[in-house]
């Protein structure tokens, strides 16, 4: 069983989630009316932090379960936890300016990255036989 990535999965659609709720709000607060997208930089960004969460979602997922099958469900959960702490860097530093969210993408990528390493490890070395 696969607890602790389950765990790391829910709280990641959680945040997908929150970011999303956010946007909604942000359309009120700028007058944002959908289906625009742009008009309002504070709109944009908090629209851009949601949108960013959703394309690093296909990555993030399958790495996450990959590697919690072939090498670790704790670990992985791990790096599923690092991951969600640099997306809510992400969301903190790119609501206070776009040039503040460098830290919180690097977090999440390197967590993600690690992730992917771990599954292609994992793979290989199952089909090895090693």
């Amino acid at each position: 069983m696969f607890h602790y990535t389950t765990i790391a999965t829910l709280l990641a659609v959680m945040f997908y989630f929150y970011t999303t709720l956010q946007v909604s709000r942000a359309r009120g607060v700028y007058d944002v009316k959908a289906p625009a997208t742009t008009g309002n930089p504070d709109f944009e960004r908090v629209f851009r932090v949601q949108a960013n969460t959703l394309e690093w979602m296909p990555i993030f997922l399958p790495s996450l379960w990959l590697f919690a099958y072939y090498l670790s469900d704790a670990f992985a959960a791990l790096l599923g936890a690092v991951w969600i702490i640099g997306r809510i860097m992400y969301l903190v530093g790119y609501a206070q300016a776009a040039g503040k969210r460098g830290a919180g993408f690097a977090v999440q990528m390197v967590a993600a990255a690690g992730l992917w390493g771990g599954a292609v490890y994992g793979v290989v070395h199952r089909m090895l036989g090693a």
